[in-house]
This record gives structure tokens, C-alpha cells and sequence, in this order.
């Protein structure tokens, strides 16, 4: 969807855009209610600002829609979808790969949630060292760290939705 749409469309139709990107009450009704915006930064300077801090139970919602690092996620939604092509890097079949499976159960026996990180742009080799990184923190740390990678994760989602560029006309014969 791109801005102009964004701005003008219904309040409903605009929160369901924002939804694949953070599924964050909150995060998806203040960007909502900001519109118009003037510019794709000004949306995005707003979400990076928006609903902060995420609650605990906030961040325990988003988490529910994010698959483990090197498992594709299954079906046809939205957040699916984004989940496959920010894991494209991750060969599921590669030793990174099963390293970072063992480093995934080790996280969420630590933690009790799945291990999150912004895996757009980077290789399974930096997302096992930062899986390994984390793994030191305390609680309170991984919270925090958690969070921001949510925010993230929702601010590199957001701008693809809305700088997609619009689909060309189909050519009549």
C-alpha cells in the first residue's frame, strides 16, 4: 500500500496494512491515528517512537507470529510470508542451520520464548553469534533486546509496505 493510500483509506483497511508488520495493539492504533503523514520517514520516525515501551504481554503477542530462526513459516499470511524472505539467507539444511536449531532450544529454556532477531540482511553465521551473545544475558537485558528486534522487525516491514512500489497497469491487446 503506498502512503497517499495509506493516509486515505479507512481506519480498519489501514490498522489491517500495519498488522503483518508488529501485531502490537497499541504500536498499530498510534500509527493509525497519526495519519496523514507528509513523507514514508515521517510514518517511519513515528513508528520507531510508537507504543513505547512494549508491555511484556505485548511482546508475548508479537512472538506468537514469529517462527524459529531457520524453520520456514508455514501458509499463505502476510507475516508468513515476510518471515520466508527475511530467512532467506538460512539454509535449512547447512550446519549454521543446525547450530542455530541447538542454540534456538537453549534460548527458550533460558528464556522461555522464541529467540528473535532482524534476520533481513544478515548471514546465518552473524545471527548464530548473536544467538550465542544472547544467550549471556540476564533476563531484564534479553527483554530489552527483545523488544527492539520486534521494533525492528516492524519498522523494515513497514517501509517495505509502504515504499512497495504499486503494481504496473496490466497492458490491454
Amino acid at each position: 500500500m503506498d502512503l497517499e493510500v495509506f493516509n486515505s483509506t479507512d481506519p480498519e483497511t489501514a490498522r489491517a496494512a500495519l498488522r503483518p508488520c508488529i501485531d502490537v495493539d497499541r504500536w498499530v492504533d498510534e500509527l493509525e491515528a497519526g495519519r496523514p503523514y507528509a513523507s514514508v520517514d515521517e510514518l517511519l520516525a513515528r513508528a520507531a517512537t510508537a507504543a513505547l515501551p512494549f508491555t511484556a504481554g505485548e511482546v508475548e503477542q508479537a512472538l506468537s507470529h514469529h517462527p524459529r530462526i531457520g524453520e520456514r513459516a508455514d501458509g499463505e499470511t502476510a507475516e508468513a510470508k515476510l518471515s520466508r524472505g527475511e530467512q532467506a539467507a538460512v539454509d535449512p539444511a547447512s550446519e549454521t542451520t543446525r547450530r542455530i536449531h541447538e542454540g534456538n532450544r537453549a534460548y527458550e529454556e533460558r528464556f522461555g520464548h522464541v529467540f528473535l532477531i532482524r534476520a533481513a540482511g544478515r548471514s546465518p553465521e552473524e545471527i548464530l553469534a548473536e544467538l550465542q551473545r544472547r544467550l549471556e544475558n540476564s533476563a531484564e537485558q534479553e527483554e530489552r533486546e527483545t523488544a527492539e528486534q520486534l521494533r525492528q522487525i516492524a519498522l523494515l516491514r513497514l517501509r517495505g509496505a509502504v515504499d512497495a512500489p504499486a503494481a504496473a497497469p496490466a497492458a490491454h491487446s
